[in-house]
């Protein structure tokens, strides 16, 4: 009998020769990873929806503001509403210039930024970096507490101990004003800043920090040129958190800010884009001109919100090519 006419028995379905791969799973692991399958695309069916969600929301905004507010300012006309002082919407003969609320929230809205921001961002890279634990964890706390105050809380502590205190410090005849609002504001946008900001440097990997000490770094020098750039998207986020709260708040600014439609100053009374909207709208007419107005001042204040956002996040991406 030669080695052609030897009988081979049939190969085991289990038998691993080489070279040769299998062409089917067995029937009991197809049974255990089908149901696994089912629920992975179902959960990405979930979050697909729920994006698709999100995108419809930010579109029935834009789309209900344009044809709510653009009406008003072509009747009243552009460069009138945009670059009119005046604002007398009740008036006989009335006025709808907004020039005075873009300037007052642009000024209130930098003021928060300069203070709040390097305090904000100090206090993370000291919670997330070089504070002892027992400090940090009493600090902690302390700001997420700040986070869960009511606006209508920070209004009535500002009105009645910080605008009181402004009148007899400066001694001015009414202490609501712009410098009081910019306070408010500084405090309001704190919790944003240092928790995104602090959850953004404990993301960075240790071996960056002790890469860079180990060439000769002090620490400081560790966490301001090592782990600030590395966690600059996540600063970066919470500026953007914190410009849109310190631009988006109404009634703690009212409270404070005196509510007046001048041109900002100071300390004078003022009125922000937002209170502009939440002080009148209560009264307009439905269909009135007013109330069109008030429609297109929220258009103006989300496009400006939306315009920060767009320079923000190019400056960004811009500081990451580089």
């Amino acid at each position: 009998m030669t080695s052609n006419d030897r009988k081979v028995g049939p190969i085991p379905m289990d038998a691993s020769l080489p070279g040769l791969k299998p062409t089917a799973k067995p029937a009991a692991q197809a049974m255990r990873t089908s149901p696994k399958r089912a629920v992975e695309r179902g959960m990405q069916a979930v979050f697909l929806l729920c994006g698709l969600i999100s995108i419809g929301f930010v579109l029935f905004i834009s789309v209900y503001l344009i044809l709510s507010g653009i009406p008003a300012i072509a009747q009243i006309g552009p460069t009138k509403f945009l670059f009119g002082t005046t604002w007398a919407s009740t008036a006989a003969e009335p006025q709808f210039g907004i020039l005075p609320f873009i300037l007052t929230s642009i000024y209130g809205t930098a003021g928060a930024i300069l203070i709040g921001v390097p305090v904000g961002f100090l206090t993370a890279v000291f919670l997330a970096k070089a504070a002892p634990p027992r400090l940090a964890a009493v600090v902690r706390p302390a700001i997420e507490l700040l986070a869960g105050i009511p606006s209508v809380v920070y209004g009535l502590i500002g009105m009645m101990v910080l605008v009181p205190a402004v009148r007899e410090l400066f001694h001015l005849p009414d202490g609501a004003s712009l410098f009081c609002a910019i306070l408010v504001l500084a405090v309001m946008i704190l919790p944003s800043i240092v928790s995104v900001s602090e959850t953004a440097l404990q993301a960075v990997p240790r071996e960056y920090e002790e890469a860079s000490l180990a060439l000769g770094a002090t620490e400081i020098e560790t966490y301001f040129r090592v782990s600030v750039p590395a966690a600059k998207s996540g600063i970066a986020a919470s500026i953007v958190m914190g410009i849109g709260r310190a631009i988006g708040e109404a009634m703690a600014v009212i409270m404070v800010a005196g509510n007046v439609a001048n041109m900002p100053s100071l300390f004078s009374s003022v009125r922000f884009l937002t209170t502009a909207v939440a002080s009148e709208m209560s009264y307009a007419a439905v269909g009135s001109l007013q109330q069109q107005a008030l429609f297109s001042i929220a258009l103006v204040l989300f496009l400006f919100i939306m315009l920060i956002n767009v320079i923000l996040n190019s400056l960004l991406k811009r500081g990451g090519d580089d």
